[in-house]
Formats: structure tokens, sequence, C-alpha cells
């Protein structure tokens, strides 16, 4: 059996579609999968990594501000767009696969309305609250829209057949509890707050995270890990200049990058971040409160309705990027942090939210098509 992925240009479309790839393999292991992406993208590196089979098609999206260089930019993507049907069709002639399956991303368009259009079944997979314009239109031509949370129903064309599949979570973020998270992180019954933004790091959390650390690095009422990621090295600075001491201050733990994600996670009281699907994912996998704060940086403002759909249900609370000062920010996190019976209230929220099925969920809808379809 032949399976064709694609999903690409940032993590929340890559990672979903190698984790359903890997699902496949698991139950049907002489599959062959080969992924398209795009030539420059994160995906042309992190699917080989994962060891599947890849190849890639130009494709570019439009640029809705009009500036001399995006009108450039813009005839380079229309360029891509009327090339792309016959780039397509050749990936699909040349593989022959029996299912089609995409997670979104401007890649993801093009080559699964031609495999529908050449009689493959389609699946695409929405990890967000929000749908892609790509997973909006590919709604008409595929078998079935998977969606990882029940607010995105409304969002998706009548018609379609729609399935509640969660998004897949890392084995690794199930596999520790909390007790023993903390044992091996040296914590003691103080409430632990988590605070990122990121790999790159989002300077706005960075700034307004730099009261509550200085003030934790005095009065020790919390324990603190914070992940300033690439771009936010100034963090480090600023501390200094508040006279604050990290080598002193065993109650905080200030880092570039948290590379221990999974254990930092389960040891957490308290999680400050922002509201992508899978960070949010295994927020609710772990049964954690949050404070989210959705970037407004991203296609349809998708992480607002990501951080609303847990903050509906009582599992979280919101500070939308134009409104955070370092003050709201402490006072929220003082408000929570600090009272025991609120957290464990949005803790069980939360975990009511996870679908820790997510992938026996997809590839029961992916074995269902086979069998429709007479394919497997």
């Amino acid at each position: 059996m032949k399976v064709l992925m694609s999903g690409g240009g940032t993590a929340g479309h890559i990672n979903p579609a190698i984790a359903i790839a890997d699902t496949i393999r698991k139950n049907i292991p002489d599959v062959e999968i080969l992924f398209v992406g795009t030539p420059g993208g994160m995906e042309s590196k992190l699917v080989p990594q994962a060891g599947f089979a890849y190849t890639s098609m130009p494709v570019a999206g439009f640029q809705r501000k009009l500036t001399l260089n995006n009108i450039k930019r813009n005839f380079e993507a229309a360029g891509h767009l009327l090339l792309s049907g016959r780039r397509s069709a050749k990936i699909i002639s040349d593989f022959k696969p029996d299912i089609a399956i995409g997670t979104g991303g401007y890649v993801c368009g093009p080559i699964l309305r031609k495999a529908a259009q050449m009689g493959v079944p389609v699946l695409v997979h929405e990890a967000n609250a929000f749908p892609g314009v790509t997973v909006k239109m590919l709604a008409h031509y595929c078998d079935c829209v998977m969606i990882a949370v029940e607010d995105a129903r409304k969002r998706i064309p009548e018609g379609t057949r729609i399935e509640v599949t969660g998004n897949p979570v890392r084995a690794e973020v199930l596999e520790y509890d909390r007790q023993r998270a903390r044992k091996e992180l040296g914590l003691d019954d103080r409430p632990l707050i988590v605070s990122f933004g990121g790999s790159l790091g989002a300077r706005t959390i960075n700034e307004s995270m730099l009261d509550l650390l200085a003030r934790s690095a005095k009065d020790g009422k919390y324990q603190h890990i914070h992940g300033y990621g690439k771009y936010g090295s100034f963090v480090l600075d600023e501390l200094k200049k508040r006279n604050v001491d990290l080598k002193s201050c065993p109650n905080l733990d200030v880092r570039e990058y948290i590379s221990d994600m999974p254990r930092v996670m389960a040891a957490a009281d308290l999680v400050i971040c922002r509201s992508g699907a899978m960070a949010l994912t295994e927020i609710q996998a772990l049964g954690k409160a949050a404070i989210l704060i959705p970037s407004p940086n991203v296609a349809e403002n998708h992480q607002y309705y990501n951080a609303m759909a847990m903050v509906n249900r009582g599992a979280a609370e919101i500070i939308v990027e134009s409104d955070i000062t370092p003050e709201l920010l402490t006072a929220k996190a003082d408000k929570l942090a600090g009272n025991r019976k609120k957290l464990e209230k949005m803790s069980r929220n939360a975990r009511k939210m996870a679908i820790l099925d997510s992938r026996e969920r997809i590839f029961d809808v992916v074995s269902d098509t086979l069998k429709k379809h007479g394919r497997l």
C-alpha cells in the first residue's frame, strides 16, 4: 500500500503529518509513504529526519499587503500556482498512491486537489480550532476532515464528513507523572510556573515575564522555569540590571530552550505560553492550568480561537497580546498560582479536553476510507 502525505510551512502542520505517517507505518509495516513539501520549508529537514521519503514542489502563498517586494512575490506565487497542477499530476502518476492525506499549508492544496481529481481518496487533518483556508477548500474534495477540537466543526463547509480525532500526542509526553518529574528536577512543594514562547522566543512574553522573574528571585514565592528562545537572550541582561543573580536563585531556571519539555510540563502547576495547537494538545493531555497569550502573527488569528476553546471550558485564561503588560501578567499568575483549588479545577477541565487515543482514531478513519474504496 502507498500513502501520499502533505503538510508544511509550520510545525503545527508538519508534526501532525509525521505522527499520522508514523501511526500508519506501525499498523501497516510494509506501507510506502511519500511526503510532498516545499523545497526550503521546515518539512524538508524534519520529514527525512523522521525516516520518510520526501519530494518537493515549489508553492508559495499570496501576500495581502501590497508592497513592491510583495508584488514580486505574488508574481512568483502565481507562476508556481499555474504549474502546480502539472507538477502534482506527475508526482501522483509516478507514485500511484492508494490514499492522500494532508495537514494544511500551501503545498497541501494543489497536491491533494489533484489527487482527488485523479481518483485518489483524500483525507485532511485540521489541528486548530479555526481551520485554515487550505483545509476549508479541500473539504469539498475529501472523504473526511479530521478535526482536533469540536469548535472547528462549525467552520467546515456543510455536507463534509467530519470526525473528531484530536491531535496525536507524543508518547514521551505521557511517560512522566507529576511526582516523578518534580523529583528528577529537584523541586519542592512550592508552585512551579513554566513559561516559554517557542524555540525562537516571543519578545512580548519575555519582556512581560521580567517583573515576575525578578520578584521571585527576591521572595522565592514560586519555582519558575522560563525558556526565552533563540532571540530572547536579552532576558539575561535585563535580569542582571535588576540585580538578579540566577546562580544564587535555585528557584529560578532561566534557559534558552526547554529541551526536556515532557518532564518540565509534567512537573508544572501553571503554564504560560502561546496557543499553538500542539502545545495545547500536550497541556490538555497532562491536565495543566494555563495562561495563554495567542500569537497575533498567524493565519486567520487561529491561535486566539485555540485559546478560547480552552478558556470557554474553564481550562485556561487568556491575555491578548495587545493588552499584555508585566503588571497584568504578574497579577494573573499570582491569582492562579496562589490558588490551589483553582489550579486543580482548571487542570481537571483541561484533562477533560484531552483525546489520548488520537492516533487510533486517525488510523480508524484511514483504514475505513481505504476499505470503502477497496484499497485495503
